[in-house]
C-alpha cells in the first residue's frame, strides 16, 4: 500500500510538469494584451497556420477563411501566426498585416502576433508543434491540425490547400470526436 501511494506521488509531478500544447500566451494581432491559447481556444479542433502576406501561397487566406465559416459553429478554428522567417515575405507591421488580411481576403479567423516558426528564435508553440510531429514549417502556410484534446493529429506542407480533400476529411473526422471535459 505504501509503495502504491509513493508511486502516485512520484507520477503526478511528472505528468503535471509536461506542458500542454496550447498552454502558451500570444497577443491577438496588433493588440497589446496576450491571451492564453488554451483558455481561449482549448476544446476546439484547430488548424494552426504560419502565414505571410507576400507569398505565392498568400491566396490560401481565402480558403482558410472558408474553412472557418464552414466549420466554426461546430467547434473549429483556424489560428493564423504571421511570420517573416521565409525570405522576408511578411515584412510589414502587425497593423499592416491585419489590414491586408482583412481588406484583401476578409479574414475573420483569429490571427496572433508575428512569430518565428523556425530557427533558434522559434516561439514556444511552434517548438511544441515540431516536438509533437518532428516537422517544422518548410515555408509559409504550413498547417498543423490539433484535436479537441490538444493533440497534433496531422500536418500538411504549404502546397496543400485548405480545400484539399484529405485535409477537409481530417478536420471533419476530428469534429466528430467528443469534446473533452473541461
Amino acid at each position: 500500500m505504501i509503495f502504491k501511494a509513493l508511486l502516485l506521488v512520484v507520477a503526478v509531478p511528472a505528468v503535471a510538469a509536461a506542458p500542454a500544447l496550447l498552454d502558451v500566451e500570444y497577443r491577438p494581432l496588433a493588440s497589446k494584451t496576450a491571451v492564453n491559447l488554451n483558455a481561449q481556444q482549448g476544446g476546439k479542433v484547430l488548424l494552426v497556420v504560419n502565414t505571410a502576406s507576400k507569398c505565392g501561397y498568400t491566396p490560401q487566406f481565402e480558403g482558410l477563411e472558408a474553412l472557418q465559416k464552414r466549420y466554426g459553429a461546430e467547434g473549429f478554428s483556424v489560428l493564423g501566426f504571421p511570420s517573416n522567417d521565409f525570405r522576408g515575405q511578411d515584412p510589414g507591421s502587425e497593423k499592416e498585416i491585419q489590414e491586408f488580411c482583412t481588406l484583401t481576403y476578409g479574414v475573420k479567423f483569429p490571427m496572433y502576433e508575428k512569430v518565428h516558426v523556425t530557427g533558434p528564435e522559434t516561439t514556444a508553440l511552434y517548438r511544441r508543434l515540431h516536438d509533437a510531429t518532428g516537422v517544422s514549417p518548410g515555408w509559409n502556410f504550413h498547417k498543423y491540425l490539433v484535436s479537441r484534446d490538444g493533440r497534433v493529429v496531422g500536418n500538411w506542407p504549404s502546397k496543400v490547400t485548405p480545400e484539399d480533400p484529405g485535409l477537409v476529411a481530417a478536420i471533419e473526422r476530428e469534429l466528430k470526436a467528443p469534446a473533452p471535459k473541461r
